[in-house]
């Protein structure tokens, strides 16, 4: 290719594209499309590693939990049993009492809501899973309604499982349980969620 823009020009070549070499690369650079006239690329175009990303996001299945339903955290400064060495996030997740829509066993029907605590160990791992809960949640896939043992419908947690005690081992889905965060992380990326 020719070093001037005269020479360029001579042999057919588009001056912004030897400026920016763009005739180079298979992507053109967003400067070439200035110089064309075709101005920036929408926001939405450009390739954001910390936006949501279409393609990623299709791959993480949609659940069934019902809507309007609320998920909130704090840090309670004390220890989980087995994780002594840090703080503890508790989890509130609260559901009004609604309608099943048609993605639940009766449509039209009345459920009960629920309050529910979870709770997860304020380190990097711990933090790292709450990120992911979060998406869960927005995904709909950590709780469902179903009918309890009287036959009544009401919000239950759904597949993913949730500490809902902060003590009593993991027979009673409780802490110290020392493969729980590995379980759970595993229990999300089987949903898409990583």
């Amino acid at each position: 290719m020719s070093s001037s823009p005269l020479k360029a020009r001579e042999a057919g070549v588009k001056t912004s594209e030897l400026i920016m070499g763009a005739s180079e690369s298979k992507e053109k650079m967003y400067c070439t499309r200035y110089l064309n006239g075709k101005g920036p690329p929408p926001l939405t175009e450009t390739d954001d590693p910390e936006s949501n990303n279409p393609k990623k996001n299709s791959l993480i299945k949609q659940g069934n939990q019902p809507d309007g339903g609320q998920m909130n955290w704090k840090i309670e400064r004390r220890s989980l049993p087995g994780h002594s060495d840090c703080d503890t996030i508790q989890i509130l997740f609260q559901f009004d009492d609604g309608i099943q829509s048609d993605k639940h066993p009766h449509p039209g029907h009345s459920y009960y809501g629920t309050e529910c605590v979870a709770y997860l160990p304020q380190n990097t791992t711990g933090t790292k899973i709450l990120r992911l809960l979060e998406q869960a949640f927005e995904h709909k896939l950590l709780f469902t309604v179903e009918a309890n043992s009287s036959g009544e419908y009401c919000v239950k947690p759904a597949d993913i499982p949730l500490k809902t005690l902060d003590s009593g081992g993991p027979g009673s889905s409780g802490y110290p349980d020392p493969t729980y965060l590995k379980t759970v992380k595993n229990s999300l990326k089987v949903k898409g969620i990583k």
